[in-house]
């Protein structure tokens, strides 16, 4: 006769036990590696969001778009890459927008 842990060991280790396991993910889901940011840009995004936190993004669009309204292409593709770290879709929109206006108006 089985002891009840030999039965419960037994069931842990068959195969619907085996079908029903919950399987980690190989990495976390809001991994960055594939971003390309450096270090250095990766600070200053968190001092950025230290500084301004939930509004930070915000703020660095902003500074984005007086950036590209000075005409300091350099700062503006900064506060674009610190602001495609906090919100990626906000940037994508800021640079959609910008390339916008950089196009000639077409008569």
């Amino acid at each position: 006769m089985q002891s009840n842990s030999e039965a419960a060991r037994k069931l842990r280790q068959g195969p619907l036990a085996r079908a029903l396991a919950v399987h980690a993910p190989l990495h976390s889901a809001n991994d960055n590696a594939e971003s390309g940011a450096s270090e250095a840009m990766l600070e200053t995004a968190l001092r950025h969001f230290a500084v301004h936190g939930l509004g930070a993004a915000h703020a660095a669009r902003a500074e984005a778009e007086a950036a590209f309204l000075a005409g300091d292409r350099v700062a503006c593709d900064r506060w674009l890459g610190i602001c495609r770290l906090l919100d990626r879709r906000m940037a994508l929109v800021a640079a959609r927008s910008m390339e916008a206006a950089e196009r000639p108006a077409s008569a």
